[in-house]
């Protein structure tokens, strides 16, 4: 038997400018993890896939067109030239679904480093990422490749798309509280809708990608010199872009303004934006009234990291 996790992933900085070239600053979230489990089963019995979490229970032989479970065995067992083993593959999972947290990547992270090391063929972070992603598509459509970057490594990752991907020191924790609206965001879906907005009017959003970027680029600088209030002076910025994009909404507004009433030094949306979770950063000794005001604004769940 083998088991493999995968953690949980935030987006600090760059979500949507990241799709079209834009730097980005994504962190591992290891409070939350996706965990497989690969057991030897009878010669013959091929493989079986359990998600018990979501009630999703099938023979790889007979998978759902699509199905991201399957896809990233079939992607490892390509890579690996293995034929279908005779394993049971168990999924379980404490990352929210469709909250940003990057719980697909999470999910297929974890499945294909058991599987791999399963076999006796290990995958090297470059490697395992590339898998990921491709399972990645199915998900998100015109993914940025952030959730699959920083998944894989468990560590903050800088990440321009199809350029550069380094990652960095942190000078001083980042204590960060992360807010649950508890609305179901569709990366795909929001994703293509900034798409179509940006092709009627492209020189407004390039502009705003543009400023995202730069934001990003002075965020990355703060936290290596650890300037915690300049890094939430920027979350601010990056927060009101975002919304000039249209990707907030008035659940993810009030959990904003309550993290900052509450003496967040910056607080943002994260991820898609429609739903899905809210960012906020935080001294230690604010923590808890900023995440007290968070569920009183009406989080359903709420997470706190550091990153170190």
């Amino acid at each position: 038997m083998t088991t493999q996790s995968a953690p949980g992933k935030v987006i600090l900085f760059g979500e949507h400018a990241a799709v079209y070239g834009r730097p980005a600053i994504a962190v591992p979230v290891t409070q939350v993890q996706a965990t497989a489990t690969v057991q030897d089963q009878p010669r013959g019995s091929g493989c079986f896939i359990s998600a018990p979490d979501v009630n999703h229970a099938f023979r790889l032989a007979d998978a759902p067109d699509q199905d991201p479970l399957a896809a990233i065995v079939y992607e490892t067992l390509t890579h690996l030239g293995a034929p279908e083993p005779d394993v049971t593959i168990t999924l379980r999972s404490t990352i929210p679904i469709a909250s940003g947290m990057g719980s697909g990547a999470a999910v297929s992270t974890a499945i294909a480093r058991a599987l791999a090391e399963h076999l006796g063929r290990p995958l090297d972070a470059d490697t395992l990422s590339a898998l990921v992603f491709e399972v990645e598509r199915l998900h998100h459509g015109t993914p940025s490749g952030i959730d699959n970057t920083v998944i894989t490594r468990s560590q903050p990752v800088f990440f321009v798309k199809d350029r550069l991907v380094e990652t960095f020191a942190v000078k001083s924790p980042l204590h960060l509280i992360i807010g649950d609206t508890g609305i179901p965001s569709s990366t795909k879906d929001v994703v293509g809708d900034v798409r179509a907005a940006r092709e009627e009017r492209l020189e407004h959003y390039d502009s705003l990608f543009r400023q995202i970027g730069q934001i990003t680029v002075m965020a990355r600088g703060a936290i290596v010199a650890g300037e915690l209030y300049a890094l939430g002076a920027l979350m601010d910025g990056n927060h009101w872009l975002l919304y000039q994009l249209g990707v907030s909404s008035p659940e993810i507004e009030r959990l904003v303004q309550a993290a900052r009433q509450a003496d967040a030094l910056g607080a943002k949306l994260s991820g898609a934006g429609r739903g899905g979770n809210v960012i906020a950063l935080v001294q230690q000794d604010t923590q808890e009234a900023a995440a007290e005001a968070m569920r009183q604004a009406g989080a359903k769940n709420v997470i706190a990291t550091i990153v170190s």
